[in-house]
């Protein structure tokens, strides 16, 4: 889900995941998250959001329309996606296979 930390765009990914098999559901303290995720499977510490915020580090560095208060951004969330997509093939050794 691309979108900005609303309630709204964070429902919306919530019912995009909620039919797979969840388990804990991690998260920082941002007020938001409790409207949306079962209480029951919600944990908020910040020792458990590390791996998400290594990516978002990762995205902000190689990506630079994902970057603050810069003046390269997104036109079009299509090539937003592809951008991502192609980062995490490059990223994770894929994008030659799919070139082969």
């Amino acid at each position: 889900m691309i979108g900005d930390r609303s309630t709204d765009t964070g429902q919306c990914l919530w019912e995009g995941v909620a039919h797979h098999a969840i388990g804990n559901v991690m998260t920082d303290y941002w007020q938001p998250y409790q409207a949306f995720i079962p209480p029951e499977l919600h944990r908020q510490s910040k020792a458990q959001t590390f791996t998400v915020e290594g990516y978002n580090s990762l995205f902000r560095h190689f990506l630079a329309r994902l970057r603050r208060k810069s003046k390269c951004y997104s036109k079009s969330m299509k090539m937003l996606l592809y951008s991502v997509i192609l980062l995490m093939l490059k990223w994770n050794d894929n994008l030659v296979a799919i070139f082969n």
